[in-house]
């Protein structure tokens, strides 16, 4: 069967590049942007960043913030109906993870209209349309979702997040600026900069990996794991490696898939509304540990991309070991809690599991997990 990759139209790197979104604007016949970015965003001024750039050009806009951490159903619907009477006829996604799904899932909602039960997207939905055509600018370094086909919603009803991949949603402009990125604080470099790197780990074990993804995939370990120490210090450096590395990885994992480290982390975050990237961070080395017997070789090249040295002498579960030791090293130097003992709740273990199980990057991963096998991975870390 033949492997498929699915990129940006364009994509812009470095510092300075939120420049050209006037000029992509324009030069592809836009009228008007609707806006999609979160609360915190506006209120410290990243947003406006972007939209004095609209302001000088007297390009018109119109915002949209309804947007939590954990988009929502009702965040959605209400951003389809926003966008309707806004008259605007493409969007400007300007945020984390966050606002560029609730911009994904409008977008593909105006654009097939069939679907405006948003849970009929959940999976991979047969949408006919490609969405409205989006820009992207990420104000974080991990989740990608400006470059990827993925986006996840949570339903506030039914306690989940479900996981949506439409090969429809992808915005056809990336603008990825280390700029748009400084005023992360720490907390939250460390979080999404980890969720980049279970990205790339995930990305290259997965059973759909290949050789064109684990080219990406390995660099971007290889970037994450110089740059994030640099980046949650705000280094100019850290910021520039971490913007590009994240962006590698979600080149890679958009089109091969993820596996078991998400599946358990989506249930944390609607359930608990526990960070994704800390979610990730905390499963991440344990996981790896469960999936090493089925990984080969992957361990060593990981622990190589990851700067550990004299990984061709070792044997095989020393250098699966120097990968997994590699991934906590990092993790504890930024910041990020080892447990899940202050969030977890024993009597929630039989839900997460199942929800785990039923998550749509489960089946990606490389060792195929139980029920039980879940649950004693969550109670490890408990």
């Amino acid at each position: 069967m033949p492997n498929r990759f699915i990129l940006n139209e364009t994509s812009y790197h470095g510092k300075g590049a939120i420049a050209n979104v006037v000029t992509e604007a324009k030069a592809r016949g836009f009228k008007k942007a609707f806006v999609c970015s979160d609360p915190d965003l506006i209120r410290f001024g990243v947003t406006t960043k972007v939209t004095s750039l609209l302001d000088e050009a007297s390009f018109p806009y119109e915002i949209y913030s309804e947007i939590k951490p954990n988009p929502t159903i009702q965040n959605v619907l209400d951003g389809v109906e926003a966008f309707k009477k806004s008259g605007a006829d493409s969007i400007i996604a300007i945020g984390g993870g966050s606002s560029m799904d609730t911009a994904k899932a409008i977008g593909i909602i105006i654009a097939n209209p069939e679907f405006a039960d948003v849970r009929s997207l959940e999976g991979v939905a047969p949408t006919k349309h490609p969405c409205v055509p989006t820009i992207a600018i990420p104000t974080t370094a991990g989740t990608a979702a400006e470059v990827t086909i993925n986006y996840v919603i949570t339903d506030v009803e039914k306690n989940r997040k479900f996981v949506c991949v439409d090969p429809h949603d992808i915005p056809v402009v990336a603008i990825i600026d280390p700029d748009m990125m400084s005023s992360m604080p720490k907390g939250l470099t460390a979080a999404t900069g980890m969720d980049a790197l279970t990205h790339a780990i995930e990305g290259y074990i997965t059973k759909g990996a290949w050789a064109l993804s684990d080219m990406f995939h390995l660099e971007a370990i290889r970037l994450i794991s110089k740059s994030l120490r640099g980046a949650v210090n705000n280094t100019p450096e850290g910021r520039e490696g971490m913007a590009l590395g994240q962006y590698v990885a979600g080149m890679g994992f958009s089109n091969v898939g993820l596996g078991l480290v998400h599946s358990m982390a989506h249930p944390l975050g609607a359930v608990y509304d526990t960070p994704h990237g800390v979610a990730n961070a905390i499963l991440l080395p344990t996981v790896m540990a469960y999936n090493a017997e089925a990984t080969g070789e992957k361990y060593r090249e990981i622990a190589r991309a990851m700067g550990v040295e004299g990984v061709d002498a070792m044997t095989q579960e020393e250098y699966r070991k120097a990968a997994i030791d590699a991934v906590r090293t990092l993790s504890v130097d930024v910041g990020i809690p080892t447990s899940l003992k202050d969030i977890v709740k024993e009597e929630d273990l039989s839900f997460l599991a199942d929800s785990a199980m039923a998550d749509a990057c489960r089946p990606g991963n490389p060792k195929e997990p139980t029920k039980e096998d879940v649950i004693a991975l969550y109670r490890s870390l408990m």
